[in-house]
């Protein structure tokens, strides 16, 4: 049982119980999607922010940060972002709540990015099924294929200018202990660090919510009213242009790794090529617009688009070398 049944399950009864939508309609498809969805990443932002409160104000972040930056790692701090991505169970906007604590604990953006790029594309979830699925071949390139993905687009990503193109507000989580206004040492615990570790995760929760609830909103809608065949349909051709159009018809879809693979196997299974499936599928979870409206308020819309084109570019390039790899 996932930690998470009891949303699922407040979500059934408001459905269909409260506002007595039929079940299996498109309507009662989206409002549970809906109401599910936006609990639980709701809850896992407050849950996240809160706990990343209390890691800013004992972690020595100068400490760490300096660590960071003064060693030559040759990209292995990248791979150690992507695969904490590929072992963390989240779709794309449920990442977000971890990626916003990484920067304002003042991580790296090369490898915070590297950890949200990967976390939705891969989980532990996801290999088993794609084991049973696929096989292991097909297993171990789809796992390489996101962790490099995750690595080669924290190393483009963390070029930007952090100053220039992330909230002041998370920025500003990173520079000290200031709360309120006040310093606080790091002492023993007490109750009023509680309160404050409260205030400030949401406050930061807060400012996200409109965001996510847009973005969720967003997703629920096509969740619901877009027929599967459609896809099915439109991408059964061996065509080189399959495999970006692929990609971009999923960008509006939102869904996690797991609940999008039996769709992949069902387009596999109707004649389309196995890297357009798999493109597909990547770009389900990867590329959410929900995702989208939901960043925009953590970074530029320059970085938001050069993230989602470095992504893209990875994905489509992924899904060419399995066509000519498996064909």
């Amino acid at each position: 049982m996932s930690i998470f049944s009891p949303l699922q399950s407040l979500a059934d009864w408001l459905t269909y119980n409260v506002f007595s939508i039929q079940p299996g309609s498109k309507l009662a498809d989206s409002v549970n999607f809906f109401i599910y969805d936006g609990l639980k990443i709701l809850l896992l932002l407050l849950v996240i922010n809160y706990t990343m409160a209390v890691i800013r104000y004992y972690l020595p972040l100068e400490k760490i940060r300096d660590f960071l930056h003064s060693h030559k790692w040759y990209g292995l701090d990248y791979l150690l972002g992507s695969s904490f991505g590929a072992i963390t169970p989240f779709c794309s906007c449920s990442s977000i709540p971890l990626f916003v604590g990484f920067l304002g604990a003042g991580i790296p953006i090369g490898v915070t990015f590297a950890f949200l790029i990967t976390s939705p594309l891969i989980n532990e979830a996801a290999i088993v099924l794609f084991i049973g699925l696929f096989g292991l071949k097909i297993t171990m390139f789809y796992v390489v294929a996101g962790v490099l993905i995750g690595v080669i687009g924290g190393l483009i990503l963390g070029r930007v200018n952090v100053k220039k193109h992330i909230s002041s507000d998370i920025l500003e989580m990173s520079k000290s202990a200031k709360f309120n206004g006040q310093v606080f040492q790091k002492t023993a615990f007490s109750r009023d660090l509680l309160s404050t570790w409260w205030s400030e995760g949401l406050t930061l929760t807060k400012k996200l919510i409109p965001y996510v609830l847009i973005g969720v909103g967003l997703g629920a809608a096509i969740h619901g009213f877009v027929p599967q065949d459609f896809f099915e349909h439109t991408l059964n051709s061996g065509a080189w242009w399959t495999v970006p159009l692929a990609v971009i018809v999923a960008v509006p879809l939102y869904s996690n790794a797991v609940a999008v693979i039996p769709i992949m196997q069902a387009l596999v299974s109707v004649g389309v090529p196995m890297g357009t499936a798999l493109a597909f599928m990547m770009a389900t979870v990867g590329l959410s617009l929900p995702e989208a409206l939901i960043l925009k308020k953590v970074m530029s819309i320059k970085l938001l688009a050069m993230y989602f084109g470095v992504v893209t570019i990875g994905i489509i390039i992924i899904g060419y070398a399995l066509n000519i790899i498996f064909q």
